[in-house]
C-alpha cells in the first residue's frame, strides 16, 4: 500500500462490498477521505484529525448509491488537508505519483483517488471538487472528471470546505463509466446543453502554450465559435474571500488552536480566512451572487468549452505547483460562480503529456453534458 495514495486499504478484497446489482456491477472505488465509510473514520487529511474523528454510522449519500448499483468500495484514498488546495501535495503523508505524468504532481484536492483511478487499481474515484478539485487532477493525470451542477448531488455524510461550493464529483479512466456513475447518482435534467460550442478566449490565453495547442486541436472537432470571456479579479478576489469565510465557520474552532499543526500552504489559508470579518463575508458574496447571475445569463443554452487547468501538472515541486494555482483558479471559477456543471476531457499536448478540456454547461444538464463530451471522444 502506497501511504500517499490510500489511508484504508485492504490486503484483500474489497474495503466495502457492494450492496445491490445494477449498472455499476464489478466496478472499484477509491473514496476521497472526506466521505463516511460505515465504521471508518473520516481523516480529511490530518493525523490530528483522524486521531480524534469518530467512526461513522453510516455511509454517504454518495457512497451508499455507488454500493446500490453495484460497485465495490475498494479502499480510502488520501486528500489534501480539508480539500484546500490543488497541488495533491500533503504535508503529513507526501504526494500521491502521477502515473500518466511521473516526476510530476497528482493534482488535488481529489489526490488519491485521482492517482488510484490512473494507476489502474480502481475504476472510479469519488471525491469532491469546490474550486477545481475533481477538474485540476483529471487534467494532471489523462482522466474524465465530472464537477456536477450545485447541489445536484447529495453532500450528506461529506466533510465540507465552503458549502455554497461544494460539490460530489467523481473520475475514471474512460467517458462511457463517467456517464454510468452519473446515471446512479445525478436527478434527471432540468435544463438542455444543446446549444452552440464556445472557446472562451480570454480564459484560454490564461493557459500555457502547450495548453492552448491540445486544447485549439480537440476543439476542431466541436466547430467551436470564440468569444471573449474573462474572469474579472474583483470576482475571483470575492470567491476567495466568501470560499475562507465558509471554511473558517466550518472548522475555525478546531483548526485555530492547531495552526501550526497544519501544512504550510493550508496554514496560510486559514491564516487568511480567519481575518475575513461577517461584513467583508457578506460584500463579497454579493458580487459572487451577482457575477454568478451574469454568468448563467450571458450562457444560456450553449456550452463553453475552456481549459480544465492553467498548465500540465508541474513539477513534483510545492513551490512550482502554487505558482501556477493562480491562472488556474481562473479558469476553474466559471463553473464555482455560477454552480454550473463542468465534464473534464483529457488532451494531449504535443510533447504527450496529459491536459483537461472542459465543457461547461447550464445548470441542470448533467446528463445531456456528460454526454455531450462521451461523443466529443468518440469524434
Amino acid at each position: 500500500m502506497d501511504t500517499s495514495v490510500w489511508r484504508v486499504l485492504p490486503d484483500a478484497g474489497p474495503l466495502v462490498a457492494p450492496a445491490g446489482r445494477g449498472p455499476l456491477d464489478g466496478e472499484t472505488v477509491a473514496v476521497k477521505d472526506l466521505f463516511a465509510v460505515a465504521g471508518q473514520r473520516v481523516g480529511a487529511g490530518n493525523p490530528e484529525w483522524l486521531e480524534q474523528a469518530r467512526e461513522e454510522p453510516e455511509h454517504a449519500w454518495a457512497v451508499a448509491r455507488l454500493l446500490e448499483a453495484g460497485a465495490a468500495v475498494r479502499g480510502i484514498a488520501r486528500t489534501e488537508e480539508f480539500a484546500w488546495s490543488l497541488t495533491g501535495a500533503n504535508a503529513h503523508y507526501g504526494t500521491p505519483p502521477n502515473p500518466a505524468a511521473p516526476g510530476r504532481v497528482s493534482g488535488g484536492s481529489t489526490s488519491g483517488p485521482a492517482t488510484a483511478v490512473a494507476a489502474g487499481e480502481v475504476s472510479v474515484g469519488l471525491g469532491s471538487d469546490t474550486w477545481g478539485s475533481i477538474r485540476v487532477p483529471a487534467a494532471y493525470q489523462g482522466l474524465w472528471g465530472h464537477r456536477p451542477t450545485q447541489g445536484a448531488v447529495p453532500g450528506d455524510g461529506a466533510l465540507p470546505l465552503a458549502r455554497s461550493f461544494d460539490t460530489v464529483g467523481w473520475l475514471t479512466r474512460d467517458a462511457g463509466l463517467l456517464v454510468r456513475v452519473g446515471d446512479v447518482v445525478l436527478p434527471p435534467d432540468t435544463a438542455t446543453a444543446s446549444g452552440a460550442p464556445l472557446v472562451a478566449t480570454d480564459l484560454l490565453d490564461q493557459a500555457e502554450p502547450d495548453v492552448r495547442g491540445a486544447v485549439a486541436r480537440a476543439t476542431r472537432h466541436l466547430a467551436a465559435a470564440p468569444t471573449a470571456w474573462a474572469v474579472p479579479d474583483a470576482w475571483i478576489e470575492a470567491l476567495r474571500a466568501v470560499q475562507a469565510a465558509e471554511a473558517w465557520a466550518a472548522h475555525g474552532a478546531w483548526v485555530g488552536p492547531r495552526l501550526d499543526r497544519i501544512g504550510p500552504a493550508v496554514r496560510g489559508r486559514f491564516t487568511f480566512a480567519a481575518t475575513v470579518t461577517p461584513e467583508q463575508a457578506d460584500a463579497a458574496r454579493a458580487v459572487v451572487t451577482r457575477a454568478g447571475a451574469e454568468i448563467r445569463d450571458r450562457l444560456g443554452d450553449d456550452v463553453l468549452v475552456l481549459p480544465s487547468a492553467s498548465s500540465v501538472a508541474p513539477v513534483a515541486d510545492p513551490a512550482a505547483a502554487e505558482a501556477v494555482r493562480r491562472a488556474t483558479v481562473a479558469v476553474t471559477s466559471v463553473a464555482v460562480l455560477a454552480g454550473l456543471p463542468a465534464v473534464s476531457v483529457p488532451v494531449t499536448t504535443a510533447d504527450g503529456l496529459p491536459a483537461g478540456l472542459s465543457l461547461v454547461g447550464p445548470p441542470g444538464s448533467d446528463r445531456a453534458l456528460l454526454r455531450r463530451a462521451a461523443e466529443l471522444a468518440t469524434a
